[in-house]
């Protein structure tokens, strides 16, 4: 699980959120866990893209945007297939409840499915899950990170609210982070 800091735009992308990942956990919430930061801004930057955020696909080969959809499709995968759907399901659940928790909050009194899912409740056992299936010794994420995530979902939302907040004021000193 390494950075490849390349200089395009990606790598401009991997730099700003470690770095912000890493003064927001590492300095302001006391986490000294550098595999779950660096997990954690890698999770940012494959979420810039729309295609990674929606790559699991249902039986007709449209996308899973539902939580409950996602995890159906969970169920009915073996294996390594199985383990990073619900890998997914994780990330999915954190990203939207530690970035955006207001979208989260207009789900309710909608027809959507994902109303009757608490998307924390799913993220945790999801990472739990993912945890538990048998990974191969090669395997980038190793199931002890995915047992702290799901053991440490709350904080990690939390950090990520504050990523976020980070972004928004341009840094903690007021200035712009990126030029």
């Amino acid at each position: 699980m390494t950075f490849s800091h390349s200089s395009g735009p990606s790598g401009v992308l991997e730099k700003y959120f470690s770095g912000l990942s890493e003064y927001t956990f590492f300095t302001q919430l006391g986490v000294a866990d550098t595999q779950l930061v660096q997990y954690i801004s890698q999770l940012l930057v494959r979420f810039t893209k729309t295609d990674a955020m929606l790559r699991i696909r249902k039986l007709n080969g449209r996308p899973a945007t539902e939580v409950v959809t996602m995890m159906t499709e969970a169920q009915q995968r073996i294996g390594l297939a199985r383990r990073e759907v619900h890998r997914h399901i994780g990330d999915f659940t954190l990203f939207w409840t530690g970035l955006y928790p207001e979208s989260l909050r207009s789900l309710q009194g909608s027809t959507k499915s994902d109303q009757f899912v608490s998307y924390c409740q799913q993220g945790k056992l999801a990472y739990e899950i993912a945890s538990e299936i048998e990974d191969e010794e090669n395997d980038e994420v190793p199931s002890e990170l995915l047992h702290r995530l799901s053991e440490q979902f709350d904080l990690c939302a939390y950090g990520l609210r504050e990523v976020r907040r980070q972004w928004e004021e341009g840094g903690s000193d007021g200035n712009a982070i990126l030029i």
